[in-house]
């Protein structure tokens, strides 16, 4: 059985074959791609490999599902965010802990932006959330990225933190008082208290 980590290059590897079809096929914007068996056949690899591929290519916004009609290709020759994941990250170790600090990073620039944008009357849903016995931590920072509306940030975050889980880090739980502490912050509209809670929940050196 593969590991996680041989599991993840081969991820990596099927976004950067997808891109070479694309760009081979002379695929543009508003074209159809082949589909999951198709692609599965042509690259000689598993449906649930390619599965994760494409997602991860749709939550970049590359690509879009409409479902009854297939997969379509988006703006895929301006942006060159997959390139720069598939070439740069999880190429090394220094580049896999790049990914937690990155995802770490997004976070609390997330947290700066709710505060600018002081979205406090839309906290009560994530205050529920706060009440159960184990956090969803990826659930709970969803909802919170989700409250900085930027959709570019939300992708980005989104793909760190598959990458992140694919690389055996260890699972992110804290205890629900610390959510609610850095939900208490950003209601009393305090950035420098909402970071300290935050490196507090992710255990993180305050120097």
């Amino acid at each position: 059985m593969k590991s996680k980590s041989q599991n993840s290059k081969v991820y990596i590897e099927i976004v950067k074959q997808l891109r070479e079809m694309i760009a081979a096929d002379g695929l543009k914007t508003g074209d159809k791609i082949p589909s999951e068996r198709e692609l599965s056949e042509r690259l000689i690899v598993g449906r649930s490999s390619v599965r994760e591929a494409l997602r991860a290519l749709e939550l970049l916004g590359l690509i879009e599902t409409r479902r009854g009609e297939g997969t379509f290709i988006r703006d895929f020759q301006g942006n060159q965010l997959v390139q720069l994941l598939s070439t740069f990250i999880l190429q090394d170790e220094k580049a896999r802990r790049d990914v937690k600090e990155t995802k770490y990073c997004i976070e609390m620039d997330c947290l700066r932006l709710i505060l600018q944008k002081d979205p406090r009357f839309k906290l009560e849903e994530i205050y529920k959330l706060a009440k159960e016995a184990e956090m969803n931590d990826d659930e709970f920072f969803h909802h919170l990225i989700q409250l900085a509306d930027n959709h570019l940030i939300l992708r980005i975050w989104a793909i760190l933190k598959d990458y992140y889980h694919s690389q055996d880090f260890e699972k992110e739980i804290a205890r629900p008082e610390e959510y609610r502490a850095l939900l208490d912050a950003l209601v009393a509209g305090n950035e420098e208290l909402a970071i300290e809670k935050y490196k507090e929940l992710r255990k993180m050196s305050k120097s």
